[in-house]
């Protein structure tokens, strides 16, 4: 049975105990063993005994940070098998841990429209052919657009288009929603969406989700969840 370990929390502006209803719905259903924690210092353990971390975790500040410790646990992990797993605000947590981001593969930037605007916006599948995105359809979210800033190494499976009503000049400029990277022997799965619980509830992301979940997990945990 896949362990996790399911890291959730802190800024309150991003629902994470709402959300973190509807994970448990998708780890339910994929036969996880969820271990929960509301605490960063779990981080301080050695994370190698779990085969997936999934990161529900907000900050409000841009000075927030891991531990030197705390990030090299994760990265140690990761580089051995332990894969991520993260949605929206993981994007915007511990902005001051750059190996962090290097590991999740982008930083939120900005949402154009504004913060909490449900701004309409198309999620259009860029690879079809992925294990994480088959039979994923594009579909509209009403919700904060996120601009990120993304590593080129990524393999992005999703992305919207900006219409420039906000910011004149990046309309028609697109912006990755989904992607998948390696870290050394782990992997990492990452989607923008979910700033409130409603926008998290189409089939679609439902399925994004779930399959990227399986995707990140430790090898051997990822061929018995697919049995």
């Amino acid at each position: 049975m896949t362990r996790v370990l399911y890291l959730y929390g802190g800024w309150p502006g991003h629902y994470p105990y709402d959300i973190a209803a509807w994970a448990r719905e998708l780890f339910d259903e994929l036969d996880f063993n969820v271990e929960e924690s509301q605490d960063i210092f779990t981080l301080d353990r050695d994370l190698s005994q779990y085969d997936l971390i999934v990161f529900g975790w907000n900050n409000a500040l841009t000075t927030e940070d891991l531990s030197d410790s705390q990030e090299q646990n994760l990265l140690d992990a990761v580089a051995a098998g332990t894969g991520v797993a993260a949605w929206h605000g993981a994007a915007a947590a511990f902005r001051a841990s750059l190996r962090y981001h290097m590991l999740l593969g982008g930083d939120f930037v900005e949402h154009p429209a504004g913060e909490g605007y449900p701004q309409p916006y198309q999620v259009t599948v860029t690879d079809h052919e992925h294990e994480v995105t088959s039979g994923v359809q594009d579909f509209d979210v009403a919700s904060e657009q996120y601009y990120m800033h993304v590593d080129p190494n990524n393999h992005v499976l999703a992305e919207t288009t900006f219409d420039g009503d906000h910011i004149p000049w990046i309309a028609g400029l697109r912006s990755p929603v989904a992607w998948v990277r390696d870290w050394g022997s782990g992997r990492v799965f990452y989607h923008s969406i979910g700033h409130t619980p409603a926008d998290l509830a189409d089939q679609n992301i439902r399925r994004l989700t779930k399959q990227g979940l399986i995707y990140a997990a430790r090898a051997e945990q990822r061929s018995e969840t697919e049995k």
